[in-house]
């Protein structure tokens, strides 16, 4: 997939609409997620309180290895420890809007100039039961520049490792697999996406089951 492909099939549809509830054999209706899109039925139940508003760049490569970048967190934080996920965090006081706040924080953890990235759109909110809600803002870095060429610098006390999954892997409808685990409860479900050295999970895999499928066009 090129750029013009990619920017044409974003802009194909409303990639703001969540996805039809994913079912399970005979249309039996499988667990609730552990990460859901906002205000659908597996979101309910899912945080007790108020969600804390965050935003997470989602950055295509295009070049000699295309895909989409992710991070590894330091396993030392607070939260989401040793966790893959995408550059982002909390919305500030002083973020213009959510594409502000996912620039501000990709530069922060990796050191990505915002001047290198053409926004492309949004997905779908997600909530997760950690307590966010999550807005995906989905970039396009330079076209033809691999990831040894874009000189991150990623923060240690954030980000451990920086890598892509491959767009052949994100495009690949059998790629994701559906685990389960019980939390607060109740059983829940998750997605995880292969990878042969990081476990990708949770929020930052169902947004990627997202994106594929819009970009598959369905």
């Amino acid at each position: 997939m090129d750029a013009q492909a990619l920017r044409a099939r974003l802009a194909a549809r409303d990639a703001t609409r969540p996805l039809p509830a994913i079912r399970a054999a005979e249309d039996a209706p499988l667990p609730p997620a552990i990460a859901a899109p906002a205000g659908s039925d597996d979101a309910v139940g899912l945080v007790d309180g108020a969600l804390v508003r965050a935003a997470v760049l989602v950055p295509f490569l295009l070049g000699p290895v295309s895909g989409v970048l992710l991070t590894k967190r330091n396993a030392q934080l607070s939260m989401h420890a040793g966790q893959v996920s995408f550059p982002g965090g909390r919305i500030d006081a002083t973020d213009r809007s959510p594409e502000a706040a996912a620039l501000r924080e990709a530069q922060e953890e990796i050191g990505l100039d915002p001047a290198r990235v053409e926004l492309l759109g949004r997905l779908g909110d997600y909530v997760t039961g950690t307590g966010f809600c999550i807005t995906p803002v989905v970039g396009l870095l330079p076209v033809g520049v691999g990831l040894d060429r874009l000189d991150l610098v990623p923060s240690p006390d954030e980000v451990e490792a920086v890598f892509v999954l491959p767009m052949a892997v994100l495009l690949d409808p059998a790629a994701p697999r559906r685990q389960r685990v019980e939390w607060r409860g109740r059983w829940r479900d998750f997605w995880v996406w292969p990878h042969s050295e990081h476990y990708i999970w949770g929020a930052t895999a169902a947004i990627l089951v997202h994106l594929a499928a819009v970009l598959r066009g369905e």
